[in-house]
């Protein structure tokens, strides 16, 4: 059976999660002041977390028929998350705004990704989107919590 929105949705995802690793990656290198010492290795947990869920979904995307983008190139004309050059004249606080929108994108992403694997009766795809909405959904509590925002999606 051919799963194309589930195909569509995990390649998407490939880009995304490997740009967000990279906008975290900066996050970690770039980060000054309060927090430091708490967030500096929470850093490379996130990161760990990306790397893992892409590696699930790249192979899941080989799986059922798809090819998974592979290059810098491709990760960055396909994602829909923006770089900017690194720099230390942002606050912690502005850090994590960005990385709380990331991951707000993250787990609209990924249930566009259970609607299309449900739709198209693609269970297993289902279990990793949802898996990884709620890794995603949680990081998010944290940094809405660590911001001193309500949680709550």
């Amino acid at each position: 059976m051919v799963y194309e929105k589930t195909q569509a949705v995990l390649n998407q995802a490939v880009a995304d999660l490997s740009k967000a690793a990279s906008i975290v990656h900066q996050t970690h290198w770039y980060m000054r002041g309060p927090g430091f010492f708490h967030l500096h290795p929470k850093m490379d947990e996130l990161m760990d977390d990306l790397n893992d869920i892409l590696d699930i979904m790249s192979e899941r995307l080989i799986t059922i028929g798809g090819a998974p983008y592979s290059t810098l190139k491709e990760f960055d004309d396909h994602s829909k998350l923006t770089e900017e050059v690194g720099s230390y004249d942002k606050s912690m606080a502005e850090r994590l705004e960005k990385l709380a929108d990331v991951y707000s994108y993250l787990s609209d992403l990924f249930q566009e990704g259970l609607d299309a694997s449900d739709k198209e009766g693609d269970d297993p795809s289902n279990g990793i989107f949802s898996d990884a909405q709620d890794t995603v959904q949680k990081t998010l509590w944290m940094l809405q919590a660590e911001l001193g925002r309500p949680t709550g999606l």
